[in-house]
């Protein structure tokens, strides 16, 4: 399997890396990407959560005993569960999101995906969704998964990410570009 050399060089990236190669070898890829997204979602919905990953008052036992009753709660994998403890041992816990991101990039890759990431001002509908994973489709040659999130500061439009490139159609850096150009 091809791995990018972007993702390989990063912290991350290694750590990444490492379990996807752990979960491979154990044919549980699928479980450890379900069990990284039930933590991302829960990382972005618990504040307290967050910090925890982030504090530095806190000491490795500490982050590991409240992560280990996390896990329990989110009944995530053994795999995942192991992998919350190397990362609190090793105080890499700040850079779980970062991890989760490459891990699902890597898997995305190994089957022939491409993970774009797409922010609007408003939620969008399925049918809106559909049309936008059609067309990302036929302009990468792969299957594009997306995943969606809202911005209410963008004021419209979309912005999408896909690896390094970034698709800016919003009606923010429109104006900016149209102020740049009036300004001569």
């Amino acid at each position: 399997m091809e791995i990018s050399a972007g993702i390989q060089t990063s912290l991350a990236g290694r750590y990444a890396v490492a379990l996807f190669e752990l979960a491979a070898e154990d044919g549980v890829v699928s479980p450890v990407e379900s069990d990284l997204e039930k933590l991302s979602a829960a990382l972005d919905q618990s504040s307290e959560l967050a910090s925890l990953t982030t504090n530095p008052q806190l000491d490795r036992r500490m982050k590991s005993d409240a992560l280990e009753e996390i896990a329990k709660l989110l009944d995530l994998g053994p795999l995942t569960r192991r992998f919350l403890g190397v990362l609190a041992e090793n105080r890499r816990l700040a850079e779980l999101p970062r991890m989760i991101r490459a891990f699902r990039d890597i898997a995305a890759a190994q089957r022939g995906e491409v993970s774009a990431d797409v922010i609007s001002a408003h939620p969008l509908s399925e049918d809106q969704l559909a049309t936008l994973r059609k067309k990302l489709t036929a302009r990468e040659g792969r299957t594009v998964k997306l995943t969606s999130s809202v911005d209410p500061d963008m004021l419209g439009g979309l912005i999408v990410t896909i690896g390094s490139r970034r698709i800016d159609g919003s009606i923010r850096t429109r104006l900016n570009a149209l102020t740049q150009a009036m300004k001569g």
